[in-house]
C-alpha cells in the first residue's frame, strides 16, 4: 500500500474527496495529510522496535561515527564483540569522565557529539553497532528515508497503522471528538507490534 493509497482511505473516512496526488500537491487538504502522515509515521517508527528497522554497522574507527540513519540503540545498548564479549554503555556524563580519568580495565562506551567513544582504545574496533533505523519510509527506487517524498511511498510497519493514526489526528486537528479513532490506533498499533516481536 502506498502513501496516497493511504491518505485516501483517511479521505473515505474523514469525508475528503480522494486525491490523484499528494506530494507537491497545491491543495491546502493534501499538504495537511501529508504533514500528518509524516507525524504519524515517526511517532510509530519510534514507538515501536520494529525488526525491519534494525541494521548493524562495523566500528572501523574511533571514536565513531554515528551512522547518518541512527535512531537508537538495540536491545538495551550493549555492543557484542567478535569474541562474544560486551562493552557496556555509560549513560551519564559525569560517570564517563571519571571512568576515562583512571585506566579502565573493563571497557565502556559512552556517546557524546554523535559519536561513539570507548574507555579503552581499540575495544571497539570490528563490533557491532546494532540500532534501529530512523528511515521508515520506502521507495520503489532509492535508500529508505524518515520522510516522505513520493505518492507511491511505503512504510516498514504494518500501512494500517498510518491510516489509523492519520484518522484520529485529522479529527483532533478539526476540533472534533476523537478519543475512539485514537482507541482503535493503540489497539492496533500493540497487536501489530506485539506480533512484529514475535516474529523474529
Amino acid at each position: 500500500m502506498s502513501l496516497l493509497t493511504c491518505i485516501n482511505e483517511v479521505c473515505d473516512v474523514v469525508a475528503l474527496d480522494q486525491f490523484l496526488t499528494v506530494i507537491g500537491a497545491n491543495s491546502p487538504n493534501a499538504q495537511t495529510m501529508v504533514e500528518l502522515a509524516n507525524l504519524a509515521g515517526q511517532e510509530i517508527a519510534n514507538r515501536g522496535d520494529w525488526n525491519r528497522l534494525i541494521t548493524s554497522s562495523v566500528i572501523d574507527v574511533e571514536p565513531y561515527p554515528l551512522p547518518v540513519a541512527y535512531d537508537r540503540l538495540v536491545g538495551g545498548g550493549t555492543i557484542f564483540s567478535a569474541t562474544h564479549g560486551f562493552i557496556r554503555p555509560v549513560t551519564n556524563k559525569a560517570a564517563w569522565r571519571i571512568l576515562i580519568d583512571g585506566p579502565s580495565v573493563t571497557p565502556f562506551y559512552f556517546i557524546e557529539q554523535n559519536a561513539v567513544h570507548f574507555s579503552i582504545l581499540g575495544s571497539g574496533i570490528n563490533n557491532d553497532l546494532d540500532y534501529f533505523s530512523k528511515n521508515y519510509v520506502t521507495h520503489t527506487v532509492g535508500v529508505p528515508t524518515n520522510t516522505f517524498t513520493l505518492d507511491d511511498d511505503s512504510v516498514i510497519f504494518p500501512e494500517r497503522l498510518l491510516t489509523l493514526n492519520m484518522i484520529w489526528r485529522w479529527k483532533r486537528q478539526k476540533g472534533l471528538q476523537y478519543s475512539d479513532e485514537l482507541a482503535e490506533f493503540e489497539a492496533a498499533f500493540m497487536a501489530d507490534l506485539t506480533a512484529d516481536m514475535g516474529s523474529t
